[in-house]
């Protein structure tokens, strides 16, 4: 015990001497330097006139308190600072919204959507001013859009895993006809209420064929991530009712992905030859990830034994590929959502591994760099330009249209198909949800200066109205369903 200590008091000593030594070592370095004669500029004196302000070389030491006030403000506006403090509000005005939107009966991305508009000039920006250029100057809007953009790179791949093939072949017949009835019905009706509001609201510089399928495309989205909660969150997933839902949406967005990567080679391309030399890229593309990179892959993922001892290499390989792929369809004119979709569609199948990957980037993504996607969805909508009857009764004729293109389209076809009208309904509820996938949408067409404003913040409140509806028409739906129940009861008890 006497030596530990020994040693222990004679560490202690040597390290107070080489403190002191190094130190005064350094002290005396910095005073023989500040010692040094350097060469001043010489500096005129300008003689003061009376009343005039004084000059800077003779205005006064400013204040320990406004030397550190300047500081402060000056470390306050730096670009760092300000993401930080974006990213603080909008988590937490995503989550106090979420919740409070789940307490009513809605799914947390409602709240998360109109959390972004509450950020925005909509609320925030009329009724502060100040306070919405302080938290978001326009300075800042580039760095949040493309922080906001890997969240919602991230939450491709993510929709990409949860296709189901097992779904899509126990209800290939339905799910096809519902899916794509609920695409081409919404599609026609989108393009020909395109023809009316062309003229009056669409840029000058938008031709009307880009303009015409972005409407289109536009009133034909499902959110399919939504819908699968919905359909959990009810208990419908080993139901036939939820099991059809879920093919069907699976099929509407590989579908309808597929139909907007050729949209925006239209959009973009110069001419004829610009859009085929695109969509030949596109249609090699995903005949490479699909026969090409998805047998590569599962053989590569069987080969590790145990997952997670091997987490952290196969997550960062797997991530390098997802942006690759985004990074290709980015490159060859579609964008980048396309190509983190198809990385996450091509995944191996085992529910395991899909369950392991989606719990790694999922948790992050979803609770702090997608709500960046719905603040940044809330400061380019600006609701108050449908300030006057026009524009209102036109955002009501567009969610109509909405509501009847693709509820109506998915119901006739799902009766179609042989189901009842009551499951019928539930189907074209639930294929009415449009939610992030709307939104991720009505940006691309707005940062391609297809959507103007007035239009994109139409369609925004289309896809928040048509979103709120399904709870609310599934919860009716249920309570017929025991009414009915228990009228048929009552009159077999009489009989």
């Amino acid at each position: 015990m006497q030596s530990e200590s020994s040693l222990s008091l004679r560490n202690l000593l040597l390290y107070v001497v080489v403190l002191l030594v190094f130190g005064a070592g350094i002290w005396l370095i910095l005073d023989f330097g500040s010692r040094i004669n350097r060469v001043q500029p010489p500096v005129e004196v300008v003689e003061s006139q009376p009343g005039s302000p004084p000059s800077a070389g003779s205005s006064k030491p400013e204040s320990t308190e406004s030397y550190l006030g300047k500081i402060l403000t000056q470390n306050l506006r730096g670009p760092l600072s300000i993401l930080l403090l974006q990213i603080i509000t909008i988590i937490i005005a995503a989550r106090a919204t979420g919740k409070a939107f789940l307490k009513i009966g809605q799914p947390p991305v409602m709240g998360e959507m109109v959390a972004g508009i509450l950020l925005g000039p909509s609320v925030l920006g009329q009724l502060s001013h100040q306070t919405m250029t302080f938290l978001f100057p326009a300075s800042s809007m580039g760095t949040l859009q493309l922080l906001s953009q890997i969240g919602v790179i991230l939450f491709m791949f993510v929709v990409g895993m949860e296709l189901n093939g097992q779904h899509l072949r126990e209800r290939a017949h339905a799910a096809v006809m519902v899916s794509h009835g609920s695409i081409i019905i919404p599609f026609f009706l989108g393009t020909a209420l395109s023809l009316v509001i062309y003229r009056p609201l669409a840029s000058p510089t938008t031709p009307f064929i880009a303009f015409g399928l972005f409407m289109g495309i536009a009133m034909s989205i499902t959110a399919f991530p939504v819908l699968a909660r919905i359909i959990e969150e009810r208990g419908m997933s080993q139901s036939y009712l939820g099991s059809t839902a879920i093919a069907c949406a699976a099929v509407d967005d590989v579908t309808a992905w597929c139909i907007l990567a050729f949209v925006i080679a239209i959009a973009q391309a110069n001419g004829i030859a610009g859009s085929v030399v695109t969509i030949v890229l596109v249609l090699l593309f995903i005949g490479a990830m699909l026969f090409l990179f998805k047998p590569r892959i599962g053989r590569l993922v069987s080969r590790s034994v145990d997952i997670e001892t091997r987490s952290v290499g196969l997550v960062a390989g797997l991530m390098a590929f997802v942006l690759a792929c985004a990074w290709f369809t980015e490159i060859i004119g579609i964008h980048a959502l396309f190509g983190a979709f198809m990385a996450g569609v091509v995944m191996p199948s085992a529910s395991s591994f899909r369950s392991f990957l989606k719990s790694k980037i999922e948790t992050f993504s979803s609770s702090c760099l997608l709500p960046l996607f719905f603040a940044f969805t809330g400061l380019r909508t600006q609701i108050n330009l449908l300030n006057d009857w026009n524009g209102l009764l036109l955002c009501l004729v567009v969610v109509a249209v909405a509501i009847a293109g693709k509820l109506g389209g998915s119901m006739l076809m799902a009766r179609w198909t042989g189901m009842s009208w009551q499951d019928s309904f539930s189907i074209g509820v639930l294929m009415n949800t449009r939610g992030l996938m709307e939104l991720v949408v009505l940006n691309i067409g707005y940062d391609l200066g297809i959507l103007p404003a007035r239009i994109f913040a139409i369609m925004v409140l289309m896809a928040l109205a048509t979103t709120s509806m399904a709870g609310p028409l599934l919860s009716w739906v249920k309570f017929r369903e025991r009414v009915k129940a228990e009228l048929s009861g009552r009159v077999g008890t009489v009989s």
